[in-house]
């Protein structure tokens, strides 16, 4: 809502894949806003193309994939309108050789696999040293054994259905494809019969960085742990992507750690931590990932126009 903070009357359209939410949202706000302040707008993609073009919107900011935030700066580009894009990511975690792996294992999968791997900043591609690989894979394999996927309304369920078709199509190809490239699956692989769009936690090794698995953004429950040896052909893998997110490195070594972080190409980098976010900290992504920066002072700024009034003395 930093559209609002600066002063500005918004539009908000959710996906066409979860508009509920949002209209239950414009539904309250609208006995605390005044009339036309707050605008909740659902529909399909012809309307979002429709709000890009519009000589009448100043501002755009979307989040989603890449692919749609490139059609939406086109869009955007014929009036000159002011864009924020938070896109799509390929997230690396960097996994050193001195870590506690029990203690980092939790929360790396936690990080890969929150909301059925489904958030743009989600681990997506583990880096450990050889040192510590098999541990770690073990370690992993151990959480996704205790991983309880099912309906969200069952007690004790952690982990839910992809959100679409369309969606849960693409990963189920996606697990196609790294079984005939050769990959082991250390945990997962296989689709459930029976209703919903489930998939289990999904882990994978001995796959190549030239892989779909590797190379795409999944989006999804299945995640490939891959072996380094040196920390700098591991930033070189890292790096070597379109995406540029956010990423992590862990090391009890915290200031190892943060140099490492340093060099990664991403818009947020973190240190044995991963998808923390705050208010008061910008947000956003490099190279493909997206233009801007939402929340702090610097996201608030990208909502406002700077203005010069120069007045001649008399």
């Amino acid at each position: 809502m930093s559209a609002l903070y600066t002063g500005n009357t918004l539009i908000l359209k959710p996906s066409p894949y979860t508009p509920l939410a949002t209209l239950k949202v414009g539904e309250i706000m609208k006995d605390v806003f005044p009339a036309g302040v707050v605008n909740v707008l659902a529909g399909g993609d012809d309307l979002g193309a429709w709000m890009t073009e519009h000589p009448g919107i100043d501002k755009i900011s979307f989040t989603g994939s890449v692919a749609t935030g490139k059609k939406v700066l086109a869009s955007a580009a014929a009036t000159l309108k002011r864009v924020t894009l938070e896109l799509g990511g390929n997230d690396p975690a960097i996994v050193l050789d001195d870590v506690d792996v029990k203690a980092v294992a939790k929360k790396v999968f936690f990080a890969s696999f929150v909301n059925s791997g489904q958030v743009c900043m989600a681990i997506k591609r583990i880096y450990a040293h050889e040192k510590i690989y098999d541990e770690l894979c073990d370690a992993l394999v151990a959480e996704a054994k205790k991983a309880k996927v099912g309906n969200g309304l069952d007690a004790g369920t952690e982990f839910g259905p992809l959100q679409n078709k369309m969606q849960y199509d693409k990963v189920v190809d996606l697990i196609k494809d790294t079984k005939k490239a050769g990959g082991k699956f250390l945990a997962g692989g296989e689709v459930p019969a029976g209703p919903g769009y489930f998939l289990p936690p999904t882990l994978v090794t001995d796959i190549a960085d030239d892989s779909r698995l590797v190379q795409e953004e999944q989006f999804g429950p299945i995640v490939p742990i891959l072996k380094f040896s040196d920390v700098e052909d591991a930033l070189r893998r890292a790096n070597d992507t379109r995406f540029g997110l956010s990423g992590s490195v862990w090391s009890k070594d915290l200031t190892r750690g943060a140099e490492i972080a340093a060099r990664l190409e991403v818009g947020t980098a973190w240190v044995n931590q991963h998808r923390t976010t705050s208010a008061f900290v910008p947000f956003g992504g490099a190279k493909e990932s997206g233009l801007g920066r939402q929340y702090s002072a610097l996201g608030l700024k990208s909502y406002m126009e700077p203005e010069v009034v120069s007045v001649a003395k008399q």
